[in-house]
């Protein structure tokens, strides 16, 4: 049995399917893990949406900046909808409101103990054990799954707080919470984030360094699997695994092999849908 780690989709539905035919995965004995933003900006989020769910306990995907975003045009009248959002066939689909209430009961974070490798979309503050990545991963999965969770959907955009504190409470506590887990990139040694940089490596203001290279990060000893930082790139060091190798701007999708202890790559590679600097997050 093979397990997989495929990096951000965002509608790829066709590149999606070429690359699994690469793997010649077989869904009866193998395993997909998928490091979100399974939609928007690419042609078929709906097609991606429909394959994910049916695969059922054959994959396992956690939330993207994009995942969470769709969530809330659907529950907000499309009042966060975007220009270059292609969305709408889901929220028009038959099945949407289906598929939509699947979405929302994914994770932010998956952990496997057996495999020693965790997921997430983008990344983790300093402070922050993985142990207690978790549990702040939770506390946002039970207000999204429960009767609050429109009003989450409407109060998590912004950039504020920057900075963890053990004692922010109510939708700040939430909003930095996700803002780590689907948006980061850059932080200070301290954990200050830097959400507006979208740029690799070397584009950042200074005193700010890619959030897997503080020094003193409580979860240095793990081995993370993230996407979400397109002009990062493949990225594999030290326990880090980034796999969003920009497949939606004409990069490539990449597949990780992480049950042998090879992490073997598998790449495939995409049709420019967008053209990188088209105004939004990656």
């Amino acid at each position: 049995m093979a397990t997989y780690a495929i990096g951000d989709i965002q509608g790829c539905y066709d590149e999606l399917q070429q690359l699994l035919e690469k793997l010649r995965f077989d869904p009866a004995s193998d395993r997909l893990w998928f490091a979100g933003d399974l939609v928007n900006r690419g042609p078929k989020s709906l097609e991606v949406l429909r394959f994910v769910k049916a695969l059922d306990d054959a994959a396992v995907t956690v939330l993207g900046n994009h995942d969470l975003h769709l969530l809330a045009v659907w529950q907000h009248a499309h009042r966060h909808f975007k220009d270059n959002d292609t969305i709408s066939s889901i929220l028009q689909a038959p099945d949407g409101g289906e598929l939509l209430e699947w979405l929302r009961h994914r994770p932010l974070m998956h952990y496997d103990a057996q495999l020693d490798y965790a997921m997430i979309h983008a990344g983790l503050p300093p402070q922050w054990s993985l142990k207690g990545a978790l549990k702040r991963a939770a506390e946002v999965e039970t207000v999204l799954r429960g009767p609050d969770f429109r009003d989450f959907l409407d109060s998590m955009y912004g950039n504020k707080p920057h900075t963890w504190k053990k004692s922010l409470e109510g939708w700040d506590r939430l909003r930095f919470i996700v803002n780590c887990f689907t948006r980061m990139r850059f932080c200070t040694p301290e954990g200050k984030l830097e959400l507006k940089d979208k740029g690799g490596p070397g584009s950042q203001e200074a005193g700010y360094i890619p959030w897997f290279e503080v020094a003193e990060r409580k979860t240095r000893d793990e081995r993370i699997i993230f996407g979400h930082w397109s002009t990062l790139g493949l990225h594999l060091s030290d326990g880090v695994c980034a796999i969003d190798t920009g497949c939606l701007w004409g990069g490539s999708l990449t597949a990780l092999r992480i049950d042998d202890g090879s992490e073997a790559v598998t790449s495939l590679a995409c049709t420019a849908y967008h053209t990188p600097g088209v105004k939004g997050e990656g």
